[in-house]
């Protein structure tokens, strides 16, 4: 057991109650909590922090039940120790054990996200130095230094840097009684808001949006409201003056934010310590462990009132949840799609109707979900005019490929390279917008038409210039290129297929020798502080052409970029994906969103080889709500989202006829259900992924159907054999 995990119970406290038994969850896949017997004087709560024995071992977990003993006829093992780390709050283990529920899984998996952040290292006490008064009979000039440096308590090494002197100085002075040494609690992990402060200037559909806002959080009751406006509407100005409401409404409040990119956060932060005074709590995997755990801790203790964080903030032991804000709520980001799968978004909802709160979702390109919630009174919908200021939407054009295709070997239209020189010629910023990563999406061998792959899998190996290497992104999987075909030995006969950013970038740079060109996609932007230094880098100016995949689509304000081309509109269409017509809208309206948010029109350049197609009709006509309805009459006739449910399930194994064997067993085994049926077994799109054979079943049921209890039971009628695995995905988002 690791000794960071909490201080063990030093002495028993007397409750008088007579012998218990404590309920207690663990944080791994089992498929129950366990009952332990609680030792005299434990006086154990739900919510505790214990440690338990589970076979040989003891493992941490949480009781979420306490009842008495009487009656039983089963000895149980004893609880080994209380830990005192701070408690997870009732309405924590209530949305943790639902989150199991809705998930169709094992409810140790959300609480091992609850409990993340106890598994950092809790910073350590800081070492101070400060004099006593007493002076040594031997009073060099160094020691003198030192004795004045020291009138307050100061780091060794900061005294040391103080006095001018050598580390070797102080020891003797502390042997002499000349400095004290004393040990500080690191720093809180958060500062205090002030919701007082003055915030932005709103315009009148802001401010309408801003009191509706306010008089919800007021209500203190469950609340969903969509706030639905264009890009540089100022949506995030609104919710800031949601977030002081809530702050102001009573002094233990805490508000969450959630954002769908880490490269977000800075700019957001920024906004919040311009607003309120102090900077919010940060939770994402770019901060460092000990500082997690500080703000885990934080936020339980009730101390952090602001927490801005990716999908699994949602999961942190909030003492007073008042508010929570989705932002860009659309994003697919908020989809976890391995471990515990889930989504952020529908779970936010989720958690605000357990603690009672309001819940936020903002965009300007709403799910079809959240849309048709809206629609039909389920959301409060709130609705902002248009874009903030004097600014304007941009002006879209639709480049059709066939009559104006880019030169051989190039990926650029000359419309589109016209648009540039002249934003280059006025002094302006052009952003090229390629949702693919690397130099080339596929490389294969002229020779024998051999197309390059990951051992074992089915996924493409996408050719990377800039590290001279080839590299799956589904797997991790990466080589130097080779010189020779891997499969006939032919010598330089690999070529690139297609364009990444990458192979982007090379052509504008060929185009256009004097500009300032950049990379924006996460080869290029690692973590969130090369993301902040990329960004403020863009917002000055510094940067003529950024080159980017959808990262900079969401939510960034480049005051200085007024035309976005769009280099393969067509790419999101592809597959048999139900929500890739909705996909590719929103994030052609996101990223064509950030041209123009200043004074001067931004121009929107879209190049795709369909301009009839519906989506493309609605983004040059700027109508989403003609694309909208359209979408969900389809929708509706096929008996798709948000009209029903699905729910997928994978299942791999690396033996292909155990595994048809077990997926022909699991479809006899498949509970019938009035208002639901099962499709499959089918070889899922990605059939090999690391030795691992894959097939898939699809599950679509009416919405009154509990399609949560359908997947428990079928899944309680099969147990996979073996190397299978079966996965469960309910309200899935991807379907390879």
């Amino acid at each position: 057991m690791a000794q960071n995990a909490g201080a063990w119970m030093g002495e028993e406290e007397e409750h008088g109650a007579g012998p218990r038994i404590a309920k207690v969850l663990l944080p791994l896949p089992l498929l129950e909590a366990f009952d332990y017997a609680e030792p005299d004087g434990l006086a154990l709560a739900v919510g505790d922090h214990v440690v338990v024995p589970l076979g040989p071992r003891l493992v941490r977990g949480v009781v979420v039940e306490i009842r008495g003993a009487a009656g039983g006829n089963r000895a149980l093992k004893a609880i080994a120790a209380r830990l005192y780390d701070p408690p997870l709050p009732a309405r924590t283990l209530e949305f943790v054990q639902w989150a199991a529920r809705y998930a169709a899984d094992l409810p140790g998996r959300p609480l091992a996200m609850a409990l993340r952040g106890l598994g950092m290292v809790r910073p350590a006490p800081q070492r101070r130095l400060s004099a006593t008064g007493l002076v040594p009979e031997r009073l060099t000039p160094a020691r003198a230094r030192v004795l004045a440096a020291a009138s307050q308590p100061l780091a060794p090494a900061e005294l040391a840097r103080a006095a001018a002197v050598s580390p070797g100085v102080l020891k003797p002075l502390i042997a002499l009684g000349a400095l004290a040494e004393t040990w500080e609690a690191p720093e809180r992990a958060v500062e205090q808001p002030d919701p007082g402060l003055p915030g932005a200037q709103l315009d009148p559909s802001q401010a309408a949006a801003a009191h509706a806002l306010e008089a919800a959080i007021e209500g203190d009751a469950f609340s969903a409201v969509l706030l639905d406006g264009v890009t540089g509407s100022g949506k995030t100005e609104v919710y800031l003056e949601g977030v002081a409401a809530a702050l102001a409404h009573r002094p233990t409040a805490q508000v969450l934010v959630l954002l769908p990119e880490i490269a977000l956060t800075s700019a957001v932060i920024d906004r919040f310590a311009s607003r309120f005074g102090a900077a919010p709590a940060e939770w994402h995997s770019a901060v460092a462990p000990a500082r997690r755990r500080a703000v885990w801790e934080s936020v339980a203790r009730g101390e952090a009132r602001v927490v801005v964080g990716a999908r699994s903030a949602l999961f942190l032991p909030f003492a007073d949840l008042a508010l929570i804000v989705v932002d860009e709520e659309h994003d697919g980001a908020y989809k976890q799609e391995d471990g515990f799968i889930y989504h952020a978004r529908d779970l936010a909802v989720a958690r605000a109707k357990i603690e009672g709160c309001v819940v936020v979702l903002a965009s300007a390109t709403p799910s079809l979900e959240t849309l048709w919630n809206a629609e039909a009174g389920r959301y409060r919908w709130l609705k902002l005019a248009g874009r903030h200021g004097s600014a304007v939407l941009p002006n879209i054009t639709l480049v059709d490929l066939r009559a104006h295709p880019p030169e051989r070997g190039e990926w650029l239209s000359p419309p589109l390279k016209e648009a540039m020189a002249e934003t280059l010629e006025r002094g302006e910023q052009s952003l090229l917008f390629l949702n693919r990563r690397g130099y080339a999406p596929l490389v294969l061998c002229r020779a024998c038409g051999e197309r390059l792959k990951a051992p074992d899998s089915d996924s493409w190996l996408v050719e990377h210039r800039y590290s001279g290497r080839l590299v799956c992104h589904l797997t991790g999987y990466s080589i130097a290129k080779p010189r020779r075909c891997p499969h006939c030995q032919a010598e330089d006969s690999l070529v690139s297929v297609g364009p990444g950013v990458e192979r982007v970038e090379e052509e504008a740079a060929r185009l256009f020798p004097g500009a300032r060109l950049a990379v924006f996609s996460s080869d290029t932007v690692s973590d969130a502080a090369a993301a902040r230094a990329l960004i403020e880098s863009m917002t000055a100016g510094d940067i003529d052409i950024l080159i980017a995949t959808q990262a900079a689509a969401k939510g960034h304000d480049f005051p200085h970029l007024n035309l976005v081309g769009v280099v393969d509109a067509d790419l999101g269409l592809r597959g048999g994906d139900l929500r890739a017509a909705e996909r590719t809208f929103q994030l052609l309206t996101q990223v064509s969103g950030r041209a123009g948010r200043r004074e001067r029109p931004g121009r929107a350049f879209i190049q795709t080889w369909a301009p009839e197609h519906p989506v493309m009709v609605a983004l040059a006509a700027g109508d989403r709500d003609a694309f909208s309805a359209v979408e969900l009459a389809e929708r509706r006739a096929a008996g798709l989202p948000p009209f029903a449910r699905l729910a997928a399930v994978i299942v791999s194994g690396p033996d292909l006829a155990a595994l048809n064997g077990f997926c022909e067993a699991m479809a006899r085994a498949a509970p019938n259900a009035e208002g639901a049926e099962v499709y499959g077994p089918a070889d899922a799109p990605l059939g090999l992924v690391r030795g691992r054979r894959r097939k898939r079943f699809l599950v679509r049921a009416e919405r009154s159907v509990d399609l949560a209890a359908y997947m428990e039971a079928w899944r309680a009628r099969v147990r996979p054999p073996g190397r299978i695995r079966l996965t469960v995905d309910i309200d899935p988002y991807t379907f390879l």
